[in-house]
């Protein structure tokens, strides 16, 4: 089985569904439209590209269905836009500055994966940590819950047995 390459890079598309919508909202088939056409006929996403799109960004929340089968973004989506804005002005500026140090884009680009790894992989091990601190945290909780649980269910036992009450023990 053959890999697709794509024109765009990955999750391109997320960003740039949202930056349409941000636009005016629209169906999936006016998105699949408006790209073509925006792009010369460059890049014609594909329904099976674009519907599941719109279903991950709606279950996210960053969109909502109005009207006629449209899209519209939400107050979600708008953040969420910004944030992509922002880091795009941040790597452009990054890229600039490569540029007039005399290096080339490509090895500028090889920096910036480089670390932008180095990152996601910092994030990644402190959200493992975190995950293994608040799971200890959930399993603690749970088992102190069911201990108490268990305690009042033998006193009902031993109420029942024996008559005893809490102040009564054997």
């Amino acid at each position: 089985m053959s890999k697709v390459k794509s024109r765009v890079p990955r999750g391109f598309t997320r960003f740039y569904a949202l930056y349409l919508l941000n636009e005016r909202p629209m169906t999936g088939k006016e998105i699949i439209e408006e790209t073509k056409k925006r792009s010369e006929g460059e890049w014609n996403p594909s329904p099976g590209l674009i519907y599941p799109l719109l279903g991950r960004l709606l279950r996210d929340g960053l969109i909502e269905e109005i009207e006629n089968g449209k899209f519209a973004i939400t107050s979600e989506g708008l953040h969420a836009l910004d944030q992509y804005s922002r880091l795009q002005s941040q790597i452009e500026g990054q890229i600039n500055l490569v540029r007039k140090l005399g290096l080339s884009v490509f090895t500028a680009g090889k920096m910036f994966a480089e670390e932008s790894m180095d990152r996601i992989l910092n994030v990644t091990e402190m959200m493992k940590d975190r995950m293994s601190e608040g799971s200890r945290e959930l399993q603690i909780k749970f088992y102190e819950s069911y201990r108490a649980f268990l305690e009042r269910e033998l006193e009902k036992l031993k109420e029942q047995e024996y008559g005893l009450k809490n102040s009564d023990k054997v």
